[in-house]
This record gives structure tokens, sequence and C-alpha cells, in this order.
């Protein structure tokens, strides 16, 4: 898992790798600024002119070593430096001389000075790093908004200036790039809806600091990596029976609502759940057996909805909502199958719909259950928020109050888990904004978890591979025209290339 650091941290990283290799401070920023030169030679061809905008920090100083680097190799480079240079800093200093011995360097002092740039260039964004803790005002305000009036490709060096990295910006004079190229990390910024405008696509670029040093350092914020996933899901033994590998009752289903029920099937058994039961109403059993024909059904005595629990002891996971609907008998049912279940359970949709109109049925969900609410669903759970860090915090709370493990899922879907660590997933895109696929995660976590995985493990390989069969799919039917049922068909493909048994 890659971690993800504070500013304060990352700082101390760089102070560390400068003591330890040791490495002078200037040196550390001529690699960083040759790692962000080779990802930039690789994406932006010659033939451009580069417009470089550097504030009197280290991350203008960063902006002026690029600059260098480009000219070196026959780029057109035009800079501009906002800010007194006299009190700049060290690093900036020295690569400012370097620089101005190429190049002539327009020191701004006015935005009147600025001329519209060619749509065809790029801009690069080095006013300000990590390390701001400011709303922007005065002439760099005016230089940022003058920035993003521009339609040239902008890429923002390490963080886009005028974002706050570790907390909720307030401030309007934000760069809005295209690109945002990170040093080392990830910045938690990156991962918010509400910063998208802010970051664009996002890279991270390996600059050398110490990664022992980062291993120790404490974070509850981490980024889930291919790498993750084998040590989560491990490999079935040889002799493994159907009986062994997982038995998953899934309640889900109601009138008009049974592919919900076939979709979170289809799902469980693709994820290597031996034997699945469903429990849905009378009206489902036909479309259900006939659509997923492994599956054994456990008819609901109620024609159109579920009505009263099953036996939960046979199962070795239990997945409940997927199209199950609100209303009264379900509502009573759902906290009747509560009671009873005192292992780990899969909560999702409309069950989750009844625990936000019942939030007494919260102290009966089994401790280190999962909960897989998308933000409509999580705001009925936890009131409104105000912008993204603040619902972080309400879903961290919540976690922890409540014992359970949560995602909410979306872009970079959420995970917290009962001790308020964080896991950001970065797999899956935005063609799989279509119904059912909530249900395919559920199917995919329920059958993982029946297999013996822990329910914490459980999210965090579900929602990652149910990310990586979503890019599948829409690398072959496309993104605007994937369907739930498509994600289920890459199962097969998903679980061979990450786990790679």
């Amino acid at each position: 898992m890659l971690k993800i650091l504070s500013s304060h941290q990352i700082r101390h990283v760089d102070q560390f790798t400068i003591k330890k290799e040791p490495i002078s401070g200037i040196d550390l920023m001529e690699r960083a600024s040759a790692a962000f030169t080779d990802w930039f030679l690789e994406k932006c061809p010659h033939g451009i002119t580069v417009h470089i905008f550097c504030g009197i920090g280290n991350n203008g100083g960063d902006g002026l070593a690029i600059a260098r680097m480009l000219v070196l190799r026959k780029y057109q480079v035009k800079v501009h430096v906002i800010g007194d240079i006299e009190r700049g800093s060290k690093e900036f200093k020295i690569n400012f001389k370097r620089l101005r011995n190429l190049i002539e360097i327009d020191l701004l002092k006015s935005i009147q000075s600025l001329h519209a740039i060619p749509d065809e260039d790029v801009i690069v964004d080095a006013i300000f790093g990590s390390g701001l803790s400011r709303e922007v005002e005065g002439l760099h305000a005016d230089v940022i908004r003058f920035i993003n009036y521009q339609n040239a490709v902008k890429v923002a060096v390490d963080i886009s200036s005028g974002l706050l990295a570790d907390e909720f910006t307030k401030g309007a004079a934000i760069i809005r790039p295209d690109f945002t190229i990170a040093f080392q990390v990830p910045k938690l910024a990156f991962l918010f809806p509400d910063n998208h405008q802010y970051v664009g696509d996002w890279e991270v670029i390996d600059i050398g600091l110490n990664k022992q040093y980062i291993d120790g350092l404490e974070s509850r914020y981490h980024l889930l990596e291919e790498s993750d996933l084998q040590s989560l899901v491990p490999p079935r033994p040889k002799f493994t029976h159907k009986g062994q590998a997982g038995k998953v009752l899934l309640v889900a289903g109601s009138t008009g609502k049974a592919g919900a029920a076939i979709l979170a099937s289809r799902a469980i058994l693709r994820a290597g759940a031996g034997l699945l039961t469903v429990r849905t109403p009378q009206e489902c059993l036909i479309p259900l057996q006939s659509a997923v024909p492994e599956a054994m059904v456990d008819v609901d005595a109620h024609h159109d909805n579920f009505s009263f629990p099953p036996n939960v002891k046979p199962y070795n996971s239990i997945a409940v909502g997927p199209g199950i609907g609100v209303n009264f008998v379900t509502n009573q049912a759902i906290g009747q199958l509560l009671k009873i279940c005192n292992n780990p359970v899969v909560l999702d949709a409309d069950a989750l719909n009844i625990i936000a109109e019942q939030p007494d049925l919260l102290k009966e969900i089994p401790e280190d259950s999962i909960m897989t609410p998308h933000p409509v669903e999580f705001r009925r759970l936890v009131g409104e928020w105000e912008n993204d860090f603040e619902k972080l915090e309400k879903q961290i709370a919540f976690s922890v109050k409540n014992s359970v493990n949560l995602v909410v899922k979306g872009a970079h879907s959420c995970i917290t888990n009962t001790k308020g660590e964080v896991f950001f997933n970065d797999t899956g895109n935005p063609g799989m904004a279509t119904a059912g696929s909530g249900d395919v995660l559920t199917g995919i976590l329920a059958g993982l978890l029946a297999q013996g995985i822990s329910p914490e493990n459980t999210l965090k390989a579900g929602v990652f591979i149910h990310g990586v069969a979503g890019d599948i799919a829409a690398g072959r039917k496309g993104q605007l025209s994937m369907i739930a049922s498509d994600v289920i068909d890459c199962l097969p493909e998903a679980f061979e290339r990450v786990l790679a048994f």
C-alpha cells in the first residue's frame, strides 16, 4: 500500500533523505526536477512553447530547474517569476542564477504584462507547493486566474498552486490543471471529488526519497496497490470441494427488482463461492432460477417482498440489500435478521436505507460487518457535510463507533476500517456509474467473505477487483455503453490478472 503523507511529514522525509544519503537540498531538487522533465519529454513533443510560472519557494525552484533542463533539450521556454527574488529560498536562488545564464526570465510585476498563451502551448505551474497553508491573494491570485483562463494544457508540479494538500481549500484562486505530477507520494486532496478540477489526471513519480524512513512513518491514509492483493486473497488448496469454498446466503430482490438479485448472485459465484442460496420472494423465483441456474433459491412466504429471515447458521457469509425495497414487512425482517446474525454481514442498498430510517438497528449489526453505501445512502446514515474532508471524518467516526468496515463508493472509493484507518482505491472508471454496479460489488464481497478472508481484507480486495473488472469492461465495450453484466463477465480475467495464481 502506498502511504499518503501530510505536508509536514513530506518535509521530514526530505530532510531525512538529505541527511541520510547524504545529498544537498539543491541536488535533491535537481533529482525531482529531472524526474518531472523525463515525464514531460514523454508527453510533450518539440515544436511547442513551454510557459513556466514560478513562485520564489522550493516549488518555484523546481520550475526553474525544469525550465533549464527543457532549454538544454532545445525546447522553447518562457519563465515568469512571481515574487521578490531576494526573499526566495536558497535552492530557488541557486536555480535562478543557473537559468538566467541561458534565457531571459520575466520578473512579473503586473498581470497586464502577460499575453494570451496559444492553445497549442503548455503551461507548467510551479508557483506554490504542498507547503501552502493560506488563501492566495494579490498578484499571485491574479496570475492563477490568468492561467486558468488560458486553453493551453496545464501541468502542475507536485500539487496545483492554491490547493491545500491536507485540508479543505477555501480560496477561489486555485490552478485547474489537466495533469498533476506528484513527487514520491500522492496528496490526500487528490482523492476527493470536490478537488477534481484542481487536480486533473494525476501521477506519482519516484524522486528517490528514503523509502525506509517513509515505511516507518505512521499514516492513517493509504492508496491500495495491485501488489497488495495477493496477500489478501490466498490461493485455493488443491483438494478444496464446494462446501469448503464458502456457503453464501444472499437476501435480495422484490417485485420489479429481480435483476438486482441476479446480478449479485452471478458476482458471488464469479468471486469463487462454492454454494449460493438466495432468499427472495416468490415473484423473483422464476427469473432468478432461469438466469442463475447455479444458485439455490429459498423462497420467502411473501409474494412480493422479503418478509422473514431464514436459518442463517449454515452460511459462511450473508449479504443483504440488493433490490429488497423499503416497506413495512421488509423493514421488520431486516431487524429480525440482524438479531440472529452472529458473524459479519455485507449490507448494501435498501438494507442501508432501512438502517438509516431505524438508527437503533445499528447496534444490532454484527461487529466487523461490511457496509457499502454510495454518497446519497451515506448521507442518510450520517447527515450532511460541508466538504469532502468533513465527509471523510464522518466516515471514520462512523466506522469506529459502530465497529464496521465501510466503503463510500465512487471515483477513488474510500474504505474505512474499525480502527479508523483509511484506504483509497484507484481502479475503476466512470463507465461503472450504471445501474447494478453496486449489486455486483456486493456479490464480490459476499463471495470473498465466504472463503474465510477477513472482512477488512474482503473489502479491500473486492473493491479493487471490482474496479479492475470495470476497467477491462470499459476497454471492450467503452465507458458509455458498458453495463453491470459486462463487469461480471470480466471478473474471471480481473482475478487472474490481479492474483496470478
